[in-house]
């Protein structure tokens, strides 16, 4: 492939999806897809030393994180809020330009508050770079670019003709605006947002899509399911009447499913609530990419790492 311009000029930080480029996105999805078919630098990242700074827990994305800073040849720093100074009262910029000052270029943050992060990118040093690992319910680009390699990898890379459902509690998840902001980008044909009203938006995150409370409308011949967790931590009560009723409206089990397009996928970004947002049978069944999805999510982050690291 020629590289573009645009994928040409250094990318200082990944803090978002949104206003990223085409050419730039489609690089990094195509040197990702490079990663998942067995391409391997262990030298891209050597001598250089990698730090997850997590304020917030994690599973897939710190795992993954680390296994393809690894792969790279990085040093891994794995920091813990709950064990570090910041238990003690130190803030989150004292603690990156502490880790910093021992040398350490690149951070992967998350953190529960939005913006954080890219004020922790405003406080770093030049030649430091910042990814964004889920900052409140702003962003989480590297999981918006492995939903889009798992949906290029099934469906082929013209986004055009793609029906894609995105469901369920888009207002607190940070994955929906991001996998908007990407599939926009890719030029996706025909977006559909479903949820209860008082889980959806009421800012720009859902222009140009077609939103509906009805499940079964959304679900109608679209090519990709991609189902949300109910983000209880992050809302206030009385958003949902009880999850029997939200199983009941936008659950997805294999009965709904038959209403998508007869090879349709299904995604989740993870971690799951069975019986709520997803049956066993539809999480576990021969449509779900799910699987697939975590282990896409070690080629996608290695590809931001080499990205913004690799000399």
């Amino acid at each position: 492939m020629t590289q573009h311009a645009d994928s040409a000029i250094p990318l200082p930080h990944l803090l978002t999806l949104e206003h990223l480029p085409r050419p730039r996105l489609v690089a990094l999805l195509d040197r990702a897809q490079r990663f998942a078919d067995g391409a391997d630098d262990r030298a891209a990242l050597a001598g250089m030393a990698v730090c997850t700074l997590f304020f917030e827990p994690s599973t897939r994305t710190r795992l993954s994180f680390q296994l393809a800073a690894q792969r790279l040849g990085a040093d891994v720093l794995n920091f813990d809020a709950s064990s570090s100074s910041t238990s003690k009262g130190e803030t989150a910029r004292d603690t990156l330009k502490t880790i910093e000052a021992m040398g350490v270029r690149g951070f992967i943050v998350r953190h529960k508050d939005d913006g954080a992060v890219a004020a922790l990118a405003a406080a770093a040093d030049p030649g430091t770079a910042l990814i964004n690992a889920g900052d409140g319910r702003s962003a989480h680009p590297t999981q918006g670019l492995l939903d889009m390699l798992t949906l290029r990898q099934a469906k082929g890379d013209d986004f055009a003709r793609l029906k894609v459902a995105i469901v369920g509690d888009v207002k607190h998840s940070r994955v929906a605006r991001s996998d908007l902001h990407a599939l926009r980008t890719l030029g996706a044909g025909d977006i559909r947002v479903c949820g209860p009203a008082s889980l959806l938006p009421d800012d720009a995150t859902l222009d140009g899509c077609t939103v509906t409370a009805d499940l079964d409308a959304a679900l109608d011949g679209v090519d990709a399911v991609m189902m949300l967790r109910l983000q209880r931590e992050r809302m206030a009560e009385g958003l949902v009447a009880s999850l029997d009723d939200y199983h009941r409206d936008y659950g997805l089990s294999s009965a709904r499913l038959r209403r998508a397009a007869r090879d349709a996928v299904v995604l989740h970004p993870g971690p799951m609530n069975r019986g709520i947002e997803i049956t066993d049978d539809v999480a576990d069944g021969p449509q779900s990419l799910i699987l697939k999805q975590v282990a896409n999510g070690v080629a996608a982050r290695m590809a931001v790492l080499e990205a913004l690291l690799a000399r």
